[in-house]
């Protein structure tokens, strides 16, 4: 296999970091309030990709308990120096008097364990490491203008990291505040030393439509930096909103065994209208280097939808690009609860799991009972068989989870004899009951059996189903789920499909248990008129 379909990775993978040590390659993205945080990817070939672990696992690494959605871990950078991997990244939201900003995990093996944080002790997000040929590490990092000319103008600084102590040393040196005057959020900084001239790539104009990606270069790291006349050297802001992928930005480069050399970036792929529900992804696009200056997607100056990447590397036998399908096993790596470990209140038990009922409900920033995987295909079918709790006032059953305020439940309440499916849409905070059947009418019985609860995605709409196991399943209702993504609701996160179980508040010694969890995708046919990137 030797052709990138892309996305790279499908579904809410963004801000990509990208570090290649001998053969193979290894990438990193942000995980904002879900947990384990930061998943670590492992490719040889940048076609097929294994998940190899997380680098955030234990609860006493990182505090995340009150971070509420689209806070939490932002935009990481991935190095390694010859003997250690470095990762740094930012904590944004956390509880008053909880660590937070910037800081450093190491580790000898990509898969972990990963070393506690070291606090920086420095102000602003998207924080970057560059190790410089005479031994120097240089970390940088964007934050806000103090006395900016514009709204969101922002700066990039450098300033040198102690090896020893993961200190920052020596005099802060600010080197960049974006390629385009006016442009909002210059961040994402990564610089590289490529053949003796020091490269600043840069995302700027925030990280929705108007996202771009600039170069600048200078003869030492600290500067002063000369923009690209080109600039931005990627964005596809001007081919409107109707194409096939909107938002691109937020690079980071690598080089392969063979001397090429290749970015990872973000974007979206709406669908249903200007909607992106599966996120922000990570994609794939060659570089060519002219005059001096990296060169994105060159001859075609767009995210192509496939890339041949025949010299990167041998495949790795057994990677699948965008994961598994079918029956999600306890042990995938895909699975996340929020803001704490899963295995607090998560037993696996065959095919599924026994989860430990919490009080805590989806719209509280805690750790409710809740365990999900990322929706990664717009058309697919979600089941999970789950025994109905036998206590009132308990709830079971699926969601497609935005954040605390945007979501859509659907579960079983109730005890023998008057259980009832109930789907609640809650929408900025209001809740509206969308769906609500006795489960007598959907299975046949009203006890203690089994129920299949599922969910048939077809693009924008969301119909959700429940039956007896290997029956046909009766359909309960369909919401738009135009009002789940971000632009509808605001934040960062594509959609989370998974299992919860709570008792709304409620002191509690119930378990409940989920057979099975199926993720199938559906294959779909392209839309006509939409505008492809392959040529």
């Amino acid at each position: 296999m030797s052709v990138v379909r892309n996305p790279l990775l499908p579904g809410c993978y963004p801000d990509p970091t990208i570090c290649r040590v001998g053969d193979e390659y290894y990438l990193v993205t942000s995980t904002f309030e879900y947990f384990p945080g930061l998943p670590v990817f492992r490719s040889r070939d940048l076609v097929s990709w294994e998940q190899v672990g997380h680098a955030v696992v234990r609860a006493d690494q990182l505090d995340l308990d009150g971070v509420r959605s689209s806070g939490g871990l932002f935009a990481p950078t991935l190095r390694h120096d010859g003997e250690l991997f470095w990762l740094v990244c930012t904590l944004v939201g956390q509880r008053e008097g909880a660590p937070g900003g910037n800081f450093v995990l190491t580790a000898t093996d990509p898969a972990g364990p990963w070393s506690e944080p070291v606090w920086l002790g420095v102000d602003g997000i998207d924080p970057s490491i560059v190790f410089d040929r005479d031994g120097r590490v240089w970390l940088h990092g964007t934050r806000l203008v103090a006395e900016p000319e514009w709204h969101d103008q922002t700066e990039v600084w450098v300033r040198e990291l102690d090896r020893a102590s993961r200190q920052l040393v020596g005099p802060e040196h600010v080197v960049w505040t974006g390629a385009v005057r006016g442009a909002v959020w210059a961040e994402g900084p990564h610089l590289y030393e490529v053949d003796g001239t020091y490269y600043l790539l840069a995302a700027e104009g925030g990280t929705e439509f108007h996202h771009a990606v600039s170069v600048a270069r200078a003869q030492t790291v600290t500067g002063p930096y000369t923009g690209n006349p080109a600039n931005p050297v990627l964005t596809h802001r001007h081919l409107g909103r109707g194409v096939d992928v909107v938002g691109v930005g937020h690079a980071d480069l690598v080089q392969a065994p063979d001397g090429r050399w290749w970015a990872v970036l973000l974007g979206m792929r709406p669908y249903g209208g200007y909607h992106y529900n599966l996120g922000r992804e990570t994609f794939l696009v060659p570089v060519a280097w002219e005059d001096g200056w990296p060169v994105f997607a060159p001859g075609l100056g767009r995210v192509p939808a496939e890339v041949d990447v025949a010299s990167a590397g041998p495949a790795r036998p057994g990677a699948v690009q965008g994961g598994a399908t079918g029956v999600v096993r306890p042990d995938d790596l895909r699975w996340t609860g929020l803001r704490r470990p899963p295995d607090e209140f998560a037993t696996p038990r065959g095919d599924g799991w026994d989860l430990t009922v919490r009080p805590t409900t989806l719209w509280e920033p805690g750790a409710p009972a809740f365990l999900g995987v990322r929706q990664q295909h717009q058309d697919v079918d979600v089941r999970a068989v789950v025994h109905p709790l036998a206590a009132a006032g308990e709830d079971l059953g699926l969601v497609v989870r935005q954040s605390e305020q945007d979501h859509v439940r659907a579960f079983v309440t109730g005890v023998p004899g008057r259980r009832r499916l109930v789907v609640v849409h809650r929408r900025d905070g209001q809740e509206i009951t969308v769906g609500d059947v006795a489960v007598r009418d959907v299975a046949g019985e009203d006890g203690d059996a089994p129920l299949a609860l599922g969910l048939r995605a077809r693009g924008q709409d969301y119909t959700f189903v429940a039956g007896q196991p290997g029956a046909e399943p009766v359909e309960i209702t369909t919401v738009d789920g135009r009002t789940l993504d971000s632009v509808s609701a605001g934040g960062f996160l594509g959609l989370w499909i998974g299992v919860f179980a709570t008792s709304n508040g409620r002191p509690t010694s119930s378990t409940a248990r989920v057979e099975s969890f199926e993720y199938v995708p559906v294959p779909r046919r392209p839309e006509p008129g939409r505008v492809s990137g392959r040529r």
